[in-house]
């Protein structure tokens, strides 16, 4: 069985797990959109990255896709991990704003800006909709079309399925179609109302990994420093 160090802790998975599922058995959290227990990974919102390797060869993959390979290093909450997984939630909100969901992660990774034009549309393409679909409801009836900025979700040829049962599973795990406390009139891009504290020791321990849990949970060693 492969064994891997994710933060400096080692692990021991069944193969076939991937680096997201290995996190999660070590009770680290890594943020994710796109993915949905039960549903096949697609590796779309790019909000799980994290950084595997060591120097310059290290590199950002999706953990949600990345298998857990042995003698793997993997860390989660590097600068370079949470820099973009912020600017990819930037991304997000510039899409959909009114999304309660993204509004949620923004405010949980310190985002408190958008530097990207607003599109406000209604959907960000995590193809959680498809998969549900397919998957789990087994009908199909609706998939991707084009590609690059026109790329959509729709039904086939754009007319009416004959397959969908309206049984409400694609709106039922769409995180755009969960409306932002503000509601449709919000005065702004980000909320902010829940905004979570910025990590601090990932400025100065990219690697560390302290007794307490991951890197930037709880500032013990700001304040140690302070002392």
């Amino acid at each position: 069985m492969p064994t891997l160090k994710i933060d400096g802790l080692d692990v021991t998975v069944e193969p076939g797990t991937t680096v997201l599922e290995a996190a999660q058995f070590l009770g680290l959290e890594i943020p994710t959109l796109c993915h949905m227990d039960g549903l096949e990974p697609y590796g779309g919102c790019r909000l799980c990255l994290v950084e595997v390797g060591s120097g310059d060869k290290s590199r950002l993959v999706t953990s949600c896709t990345y298998p857990a390979e042995d003698g793997l290093t993997v860390r989660t909450n590097s600068k370079r991990v949470l820099r973009s997984r912020k600017m990819m939630v930037e991304l997000l909100l510039s899409v959909c704003p009114s999304s309660r969901t993204i509004q949620d992660l923004a405010s949980l990774m310190g985002v408190q800006k958008v530097r990207f034009k607003t599109r406000n549309d209604d959907c960000i393409l995590c193809g959680r909709c498809v998969r549900m679909c397919k998957e789990q409801m087994d009908a199909g009836a609706i998939g991707f079309v084009n590609r690059g900025h026109k790329r959509k979700i729709t039904t086939p040829f754009n007319m009416k399925s004959e397959v969908c049962r309206t049984c409400g599973g694609c709106i039922y795990v769409c995180p755009a179609c969960n409306l932002r406390c503000q509601g449709p009139n919000a005065p702004g891009d980000v909320c902010g109302s829940c905004l979570s504290l910025q990590p601090t020791c990932t400025e100065r321990f990219d690697d560390y990994m302290c007794y307490l849990g991951p890197t930037g949970n709880c500032g013990t060693c700001i304040k140690k420093e302070e002392n």
